[in-house]
């Protein structure tokens, strides 16, 4: 790994610490009412208002708009990929590409769909020609990621691909040693798998992310279709 990896590990991580010494020590999930959803809702509103006008990185100056997520604001799950790609960047949506039209497949296969989970990406903007997200523009965009899962509070996080699964675990482990197990993410389960782009590739690890999001589906109690 080259020395800006680790310093993009180190930054999240002081950010991270931050937090808990600020109170978030965990995020743990609760029942929660209609108001407490509906100041949910206005706490991802004011979040994404302030993205939408995000000059931390470059990137800002080639998007067509700011891919904040969407989604149930109070989901019990919640998937988190690597950035937007033309077809996201251009809708200002997340996932609903190729990739996305997989992602809304497997978020079936679980008998979920799209309106139950919450999607958003490490990265808010997208990388020209739909490179790799450098080191400088995940620690810009992260914190509005972390922000993000505090205010949804998902009992479980699915990272899609090995950017969003090492960043979140502040780890440099490849995407095939950390899938297939929960990791813990500030109290919460996270369960890295493999990210759709990839699946359109490579077909033979489907059965890995199958194996994945039946995990998931007994961790949250859910019955497989």
């Amino acid at each position: 790994m080259n020395k800006e990896f680790y310093e993009i590990i180190d930054s999240l991580k002081a950010y991270v610490d931050g937090e808990k010494i600020s109170g978030e020590r965990e995020i743990c999930f609760l029942p929660r009412d209609a108001k407490a959803e509906s100041s949910i809702a206005h706490g991802l509103a004011v979040l994404k208002e302030k993205v939408s006008s995000c000059q931390k990185c470059p990137l800002a100056g080639g998007r067509m708009n700011v891919v904040f997520g969407e989604g149930n604001p109070n989901a019990p799950l919640m998937f988190v990929g690597e950035a937007p790609g033309a077809d996201e960047d251009s809708q200002g949506k997340p996932f609903v590409g190729r990739a996305g039209q997989l992602l809304t497949k497997i978020i079936g296969s679980i008998g979920l769909t799209r309106e139950d989970v919450y999607i958003a990406n490490i990265l808010k903007c997208r990388p020209p020609g739909n490179r790799n997200p450098l080191p400088g523009e995940i620690a810009a965009c992260s914190p509005h990621l972390v922000k993000q899962i505090g205010e949804i509070k998902p009992r479980v996080i699915c990272a899609l691909g090995k950017f969003a699964a090492q960043t979140l675990l502040s780890s440099e482990a490849p995407i095939s040693r950390l899938r297939g197990k929960f990791h813990d993410y500030l109290g919460v389960k996270l369960m890295p798998t493999y990210h759709p782009a990839y699946l359109l590739r490579n077909s033979s690890g489907k059965k890995d992310v199958w194996d994945d999001m039946k995990a998931i589906s007994k961790e949250l109690g859910l019955t497989v279709p």
